[in-house]
């Protein structure tokens, strides 16, 4: 329940681009097929942007890319279009470690159950 009540405020500051390193993933559901938000932490590199999810394959939200892998990415204050997938063969312990946001780190490794590295590829 705790977890509903602070998920408004936060899409509501990452929406405006006030929270640093968490962007909106706008994701079409896989059954309803309509459009889904989430906020997650993600560290860009270039065209490539990095997720690692705390409850891998079982999250709403990663099934939905599983079905449809194009999604639309909110960084700061612009969509961004972009092609999700699921890395297997990723280290998400190292990937965490490559945000250098030891806070963000540490909530995913307490908090998940099933780390999954998601690799974002944005269009030009």
């Amino acid at each position: 329940m705790q977890r509903y009540l602070l998920n408004p405020p936060m899409k509501a500051l990452t929406w405006a681009g006030f929270s640093r390193g968490q962007v909106l993933v706008e994701t079409q559901g896989r059954r309803s097929g309509k459009r889904r938000r989430n906020v997650v932490g993600m560290k860009t590199a270039g065209d490539i942007g990095w997720v690692v999810a705390e409850q891998g394959r079982h999250a709403g939200w990663v099934r939905n890319i599983e079905a449809h892998p194009s999604v639309r990415v909110r960084i700061g204050r612009r969509w961004c279009p972009a092609r999700a997938e699921i890395v297997a063969d990723d280290d998400p312990y190292a990937r965490l470690d490559a945000f250098e946001r030891r806070s963000h780190a540490a909530a995913v490794r307490r908090f998940g159950t099933e780390l999954t590295t998601v690799r974002f590829d944005f269009e030009k």
